[in-house]
Formats: structure tokens, C-alpha cells, sequence
């Protein structure tokens, strides 16, 4: 079983930026890989998936502020945040979305302030 960890959570005001990394206990070169959140009160969401070709879909709140990118000899998935927002506040899981069950990481907490 793949273990995910992700890391570079922290405390950003308004407008920085923050990047996400997630590293892979084994390749997950043949596997989508994923970023979601959940912010206090609310659903988990996905914020950005990345195929294994490299193709990417964003949640329509990040699109143009957020990137997705992986490093298949590192086995890690990056997510690059920048001008964030309060709203985007949240712990941020990494993940394989495809594989049953879903493999998720710990989570890494994400604090915008205003």
C-alpha cells in the first residue's frame, strides 16, 4: 500500500503564496494524483487533479492561481498557491483518486489571513 505525506502548509497573508508538496512511499507513475480540501464545517473538495500524461483539471475557485505538477522520479506531486485568499484556508490532502479505496495523505494545515 502507497503511503502519501504531505508537506509546506503554514500561515500566508492574503495575496502570497504558498507550495504544496506530497511525496510517495512507491511510484505512482501510472496513477492520477490529486489535491483536495476541506475547510471547518464544509465538505472535502477537490482542488486539482493531474493525469498521468500530465493533463490537469482545477476547481473553477483556483483555476489561474493554482498549479499541479508532478516529478515522477521523485514520486511527488506539487500544488504551487499564489495570491491566496482567506477562503482558501483549509487542510489540504493529497491523493490517488482512482485506486480503491482512495488512498489519502495526513493532510498539511493551509492559513490565509486577511
Amino acid at each position: 500500500q502507497v503511503q502519501l505525506v504531505e508537506s509546506g502548509g503554514g500561515l500566508v497573508q492574503a495575496g502570497g503564496s504558498l507550495r504544496l508538496s506530497c511525496a510517495a512511499s512507491k511510484s505512482t507513475r501510472a496513477n492520477a494524483m490529486a489535491w483536495y480540501r476541506q475547510a471547518p464545517g464544509k465538505q472535502r473538495e477537490l482542488v486539482a487533479r493531474i493525469g498521468t500524461g500530465g493533463s490537469t483539471v482545477y476547481a473553477d475557485s483556483v483555476k489561474g492561481r493554482f498549479t499541479i505538477s508532478r516529478d515522477n522520479a521523485k514520486n511527488t506531486v506539487y500544488l504551487q498557491m499564489n495570491n491566496l485568499k482567506p477562503e482558501d484556508t483549509a487542510v489540504y490532502y493529497c491523493a490517488l483518486p482512482f485506486v480503491s479505496p482512495t488512498v489519502w495523505g495526513q493532510g498539511t494545515q493551509v492559513t490565509v489571513s486577511s
